[in-house]
C-alpha cells in the first residue's frame, strides 16, 4: 500500500469538504480526492492563498478544471461568524460524502491569545470551529450516508495532559495548547461515533494523524509549499523517522473513502512516524469516555451548538 501501490476506491459523483485546504495535509488531501474522481470543496480563511491553492491543484490535475471538480469556499474555523456563513452555503448544496476536519494552529502563539469571540485561539481553531461545523453539517452527511474525519496527532500518546481546563485560562504554553487541542479533538471524534451511533444516524465519526510529516521533506508546489533550505537541510537530518505532508496525508483521506474504514476507528501511519494507512490504537485519555463527554460539553457551551442528532436520523438517505 505504500507510496504507488496505494490508492483509493473510484470517488466520482461523491463531494467532499476539506478544511485548511492552502497547504500540507489539506492541501494534499485534495490532490488525492480530485485524482480518484471526487468533486471537493477547498475551504481556508486566507483568500489569496486559498486561490493559490486551487490554482496549484488544477495545474497539477488538469482534468480537474475540465469537470469543474474544485470549488473554493471561505472558513475561518475560529471565528463563529465564518463558520455559520460557510456552513449556510454548505447546507444549501444538499448531501455531503464527507468532511476532512483538517484545519488547525500547530505553531501555537507564545502568549494566550484569544479569539473574537473570546475563545482561547488554538482550542477554537483547532477544536471548536470543527465541532460546530460537523454538527451544522451533520443532515447533509447523514443524506449521503457519509464521514467526519477528525485529525488527531502521535502527541497524544506522548503527553498525560488531562484537559479539565481547555481553554488555558490558566498555565498556558504554546505545546500544552496544541497538544491538548488534538486530545480534545480526537476525543470528539470518537465519543461523535459512539452518539451517532446511539441516535441511529448514518454518519461514521473517524479519527486520523499523519505522523511525523514535515514540509521539508516534501516536493516544492508554487503557492502552496516553498520550504527554505535550511528547512531541507534540517528536515532531511530527520529523513529516517519523517515522511511528507504528501504521505501524511494518505491515512487521513483513507479513513475519509476506503472501503475497509469503520467509525470509530482511528488511523495513521503503519510504523507510527511514517508509513501506508494502517488501523492503530489511539492513546487512553482519548479513549475515555468521561473526559470526552466533558469536553463535548464544553464545546457546546463554548459554541452555542447542539448537534441535531433527532433530525440528521430522519434524514433521507439520497441513493449515490
Amino acid at each position: 500500500m505504500s507510496g504507488p501501490e496505494w490508492h483509493l476506491p473510484d470517488l466520482t459523483g461523491r463531494t467532499y469538504l476539506v478544511t485548511g485546504s492552502n497547504a500540507g495535509l489539506g492541501y494534499f488531501s485534495c490532490e488525492y480526492l480530485v485524482r480518484a474522481g471526487a468533486d471537493v470543496i477547498m475551504s481556508a480563511r486566507n483568500p489569496a492563498r486559498l486561490a493559490a491553492a486551487r490554482a496549484a491543484l488544477i495545474r497539477r490535475v488538469p482534468e480537474a478544471a475540465d469537470r469543474d471538480a474544485v470549488e473554493s469556499l471561505m472558513l475561518d474555523t475560529s471565528n463563529s461568524g465564518s463558520l455559520r456563513a460557510a456552513a449556510a452555503t454548505l447546507r444549501s448544496r444538499g448531501a455531503l460524502d464527507g468532511v476532512l476536519l483538517n484545519a488547525g494552529i500547530v505553531h501555537a502563539p507564545k502568549q494566550r491569545t484569544l479569539t473574537r469571540d473570546g475563545n482561547e485561539l488554538v482550542f477554537a481553531t483547532n477544536v471548536l470551529g470543527h465541532f460546530a461545523l460537523a454538527g451544522e453539517l451533520l443532515p447533509a452527511l447523514a443524506a449521503a450516508g457519509g464521514r467526519m474525519v477528525w485529525v488527531g496527532s502521535m502527541s497524544t500518546s506522548m503527553w498525560r495532559y488531562d484537559p479539565v481546563d481547555p481553554q488555558l485560562s490558566a498555565g498556558y504554553t504554546p505545546w500544552r495548547a496544541y497538544v491538548q487541542s488534538k486530545i480534545a479533538t480526537s476525543s470528539l471524534g470518537f465519543e461523535a461515533d459512539r452518539r451517532l451511533r446511539d441516535a441511529g444516524v448514518a454518519v461514521a465519526s473517524i479519527v486520523a494523524h499523519p505522523g511525523y510529516s514535515t514540509s521539508g521533506r516534501t516536493a516544492g508546489i508554487r503557492g502552496v509549499n516553498h520550504p527554505s533550505r535550511l528547512t531541507r537541510f534540517a528536515d532531511g537530518l530527520q529523513a529516517p523517522v519523517t515522511q511528507s505532508k504528501e504521505a501524511g496525508a494518505q491515512p487521513l483521506v483513507h479513513a475519509l473513502a476506503a472501503a475497509d474504514v469503520d467509525g470509530g476507528e482511528y488511523w495513521g501511519p503503519r510504523r507510527v512516524l511514517r508509513g501506508e494507512p494502517h488501523r492503530g490504537s489511539a492513546s487512553r485519555v482519548t479513549r475515555d469516555r468521561e473526559v470526552a463527554g466533558r469536553i463535548w460539553d464544553a464545546c457546546e457551551h463554548a459554541t452555542g451548538v447542539a448537534w441535531p442528532f433527532a433530525k440528521a436520523a430522519k434524514t433521507k438517505r439520497l441513493r449515490r
